[in-house]
Parts: C-alpha cells; structure tokens; sequence
C-alpha cells in the first residue's frame, strides 16, 4: 500500500508539478487514510481493492470523531479520492469507489478582513517606520503593498524576484497555485515604496556579496526573507491596529477584494487579479459585503 502511495506523490510531483508543500499536504492526509484502514481491517497490510464506498464512509466518521471540521474532512476526501482515481487509471484497482462518497456540506465560513479605517492606520504606521530608511521599515512597507495594494498570495510575495517587477509600467510577474503566471498591477504608493527599498537593499548586498541577488525580499543575512519572518511582520502591524491575532497575511488580500467589490469593481476581474481559477471561489467575497449591508440594514431600518 505504502509503494502505491508513493507512486501518486511522484505523480504529483513529477507529471503534474505540484508544489512540494501541496505534495506534502497530499502525503499527511493520506498516511491518515492509511492508519484508519490498517484499524478497520485489523491488518498492517490491507488491499485497496477491498477499500470500498463503506470504508471511505467509516474514514470520514474516524476523522469527525477526532474533532476535524468539515472543511478539514472535505479535503482529505479531495486527496483520497485523488488517490483512488490514480489507482483505477494505472489498474490498480478495479473500480472507483471514492468517486460514491459524497463529502461534507461544507461550513459557510466568511473570510476575515481589515477595515478601511484600520488599513488608513496600519499603513501610518508603517510609511512612518518607512520614513526612518532602514532595510527593515522599507521592507516591511513593501510587503504590506504588495499584500494588499495588488491583493498577492504569501508565497507569492514570498518568491518575487527583482527581474519579475516593472516598476516604469506599475505591474508585477507573479506565480501563482499550480505555477500559474499572472500580471498584476502595483500601486503608485507600491512603486514608490520598492523605490525607497531597493537603495537599503542595494546597500545590504554591497556588504554581503553572497547574498540572493534575485529575491526582491531580503533579510539582514542578504537571503530571501522567509514565509514565516513575512507573516511575523504582518501579525506585528495587524496585532497593533488591525483587529488582532486572528488575522494574517490573507487577510490582507481579503481586504484587497473585499474592498475592491464595496467600491463597484466587476467580480470577474477581482477574480482575475486574485488569479482565482474559479469564479465560485471569488464569490465568498460578495458573500462578505452581503453580511455587512444585512448588518447595517438590521441596525438602521426601523422595521428590521
């Protein structure tokens, strides 16, 4: 069992060219498949052609009882029933039986944003840490612009590379999920805080000539500046202003959207610039400010 689900992360991996973070998510949810069957079968080594509709059902009850949300369940079930597709299309198995199960009914969960009045003080702040011109308040100022003046992903802003901007054209080549390339637009504010940056960044490559010379974001070592030291600088500026610990880098590209649509922007190209494969998947945005205006009507209508 262990070769076979080897041979679908290779798959993954080699023929598909997923991440190795989304390789490793697929490999975490389906060592939990395995664990399950070696416990419904009562064998360390059971057969996938005995896995059936039932089996897959009695997985997603395993994993309800340790406590797992519904959004947690769905995507496991996304990865098995993957995995079990791979297997019939190279006859492994004879039949699909994960292409029966039905997955959870998924929790109507609005994505967190930060205010406009609360964005207006963030971006005091850090225009003002800015204006001390050292690597790390231009930096960071650069980071939250990107973040949420072009609405861009961690990873994305994380993997920006210096010959990936144009700076005169205010537009930026990003990567996106599955190595999808995307332009996006930059900001003037954008543009000139990378202009003030790239001279402290300059200065920092002049003492450590090993550093990367293509990241556009380093860290005092010269390297490209880590996904985590980029959430640890959101958390930082959003813990102060922005409306606490729960709140993160994404919150930032929520707030690009949802912003975006309360001011009268046309769904399709908000979904366009969050490079969203989906329209589905840029429509939670709408369902945001449809909360928000139910809010205000149930507060001001006097019939409410």
């Amino acid at each position: 069992m262990s070769s076979d689900v080897r041979d679908f992360l290779e798959h993954l991996s080699d023929e598909r060219q997923l991440a190795s973070n989304t390789v490793t998510g697929y490999e975490r949810d389906l060592r939990d498949l395995v664990e399950f069957l070696v416990e419904y079968f009562g064998t360390a080594d059971p057969d996938w052609s005995d896995v059936d509709r039932l089996a897959l059902r009695g997985f997603m009850g395993w994993l309800d009882r340790k406590g797992l949300s519904r959004r947690t369940i769905a995507r496991k079930l996304s990865a098995v029933r993957a995995l079990f597709r791979f297997l019939h299309r190279e006859a492994r198995i004879d039949s699909d039986p994960a292409s029966l199960v039905k997955g959870p009914k998924a929790e109507k969960r609005l994505p967190g944003y930060v205010g406009k009045s609360a964005i207006e003080s963030i971006f005091r702040d850090a225009e003002a840490a800015a204006a001390e011109n050292t690597l790390q308040g231009t930096r960071n100022l650069v980071i939250l612009e990107l973040l949420y003046g072009s609405g861009l992903r961690l990873a994305e802003v994380q993997g920006l590379d210096v010959v990936s901007l144009d700076l005169a054209g205010r537009q930026a080549r990003v990567l996106g999920k599955g190595n999808k390339e995307r332009i996006v637009p930059l900001t003037g504010a954008a543009v000139t805080a990378i202009g003030r940056y790239e001279g402290r960044r300059t200065d920092l490559l002049a003492r450590r000539p090993q550093g990367d010379a293509d990241a556009l974001l380093l860290n005092a070592r010269g390297s490209r500046l880590s996904r985590r030291s980029i959430q640890n600088v959101v958390r930082g500026f959003l813990g102060d202003t922005g409306g606490g610990e729960a709140l993160s880098t994404h919150s930032l590209r929520h707030s690009f959207a949802t912003h975006l649509l309360d001011a009268g922007a046309d769904l399709m190209a908000v979904k366009e610039l969050l490079g969203h494969a989906s329209l589905s998947t840029t429509q939670i945005y709408t369902h945001t400010s449809k909360e928000r205006l139910r809010r205000v009507y149930d507060r001001a209508h006097p019939r409410s």
